[in-house]
């Protein structure tokens, strides 16, 4: 008998798994028109703006290192470039910075501020949409320990200054991010900081930059995480976190209090939500950059109900190479970015 309930529950999943509707789509070639000689390396980083502006940050500067004693002294490696709503050249955005170094994403904030997360620094940087810093969040560290371990407290957090142990992951209460992850707003524009890479934390800081509170470690349980990996709010201000090593989307009130978790979509690497009166919930179950399993992207109801999902892992257009970020001002035209292809596409969906 138990064997036969046992198949039978493998059994709807299997049907479950089956009946999630295909959403065709297409894609625009040529997206992008780059001046001579400027090309895109890895691309983790596309928004758009207000007048459907495309904002792209991506792993092609010119990174270089230099030796002092036993630290490593790093400089450059990330671009950030803006195209018009064609798709056209416009600028390049803080060529140089101090805080450019492994681009991770850029998101675009109801006023039309650039804010860039940027892996290999630790930072956050809002930029004004005239171009210039607005504010900085986080620090870059002046150099990495080679040969010896540490730095910042070891990877995944740990002692807070002066204070008693901290969880793994959890870090310490303000803005000294160990590898950030995303970023994203809510109606009051209090912003929200996935430290996810060497913590495993939601930071939380009022519209100033000021620090407010932080949830999270590293574990399996509710409110802990396993690489917290992108950030989005809806129109009440709960938070939604793609907790990708855990295969789960985490759902928080404003506070961080826990609320559900939708889990059937793979394990989410880029989540993106519409505005408007209806909102959606995009997911990527992104393709891991040596292999060219999964890749689809789901489209869902924000209670977790899946609507259906479109592409796969793959080289040509329509197919995707590790998407990290899903731009989705317009629920049924996305854009995505593709660490794997070296891309952006943008998607309009039919259904």
């Amino acid at each position: 008998m138990r064997l036969t309930l046992l198949a039978s529950s493998l059994f709807t999943v299997a049907l479950c798994a089956q009946s999630v509707p295909e959403i065709t789509f297409d894609s625009a070639p040529n997206l992008l028109k780059l001046p001579d000689r400027t090309y895109l390396g890895e691309v983790p980083g596309v928004a758009t703006n207000s007048k459907g502006h495309i904002f792209v940050y991506t792993r092609s500067g010119v990174p270089y290192a230099t030796m002092g004693g036993s630290r490593t002294f790093t400089h450059g490696g990330s671009r950030l470039f803006e195209f018009d709503q064609t798709g056209k050249y416009v600028r390049e955005i803080g060529q140089g910075i101090y805080g450019f170094l492994f681009a991770q994403v850029v998101r675009i904030d109801p006023e039309d501020n650039i804010w860039v997360v940027d892996r290999g620094s630790s930072l956050v940087i809002k930029f004004a949409p005239d171009g210039r810093v607005a504010m900085l969040m986080g620090r870059k560290p002046e150099a990495i320990n080679v040969g010896g371990g540490g730095g910042r407290g070891g990877e995944g957090g740990g002692r807070g200054r002066g204070g008693p142990a901290a969880l793994p992951g959890a870090g310490t209460p303000g803005d000294l991010f160990n590898q950030p992850a995303d970023v994203a707003w809510d109606s009051s524009g209090n912003i929200f900081v996935a430290d996810g890479y060497g913590n495993a934390r939601i930071a939380k800081f009022d519209k100033n930059g000021m620090f407010m509170k932080t949830w999270g470690s590293k574990g399996t349980e509710s409110g802990q995480f396993d690489i917290p990996d992108s950030i989005a709010t809806d129109a009440q201000g709960n938070v939604y976190v793609a907790d990708r090593g855990n295969k789960r989307i985490q759902v928080f009130d404003n506070d961080g209090n826990f609320k559900n978790q939708i889990s059937n979509v793979g394990a989410p690497w880029a989540i993106c939500i519409s505005p408007g009166a209806h909102q959606y919930l995009y997911s990527s179950n992104s393709n891991e950059v040596n292999n060219l399993d999964n890749g689809e992207i789901y489209k869902l109801e924000l209670d977790g109900r899946v609507a259906g999902k479109f592409g796969r892992a793959g080289k040509v257009m329509k197919e995707f190479g590790s998407v990290n970020e899903i731009d989705c001002r317009r629920a049924n035209e996305l854009y995505v970015s593709e660490i794997g292809n070296w891309r952006v596409q943008k998607l309009s969906l039919r259904q």
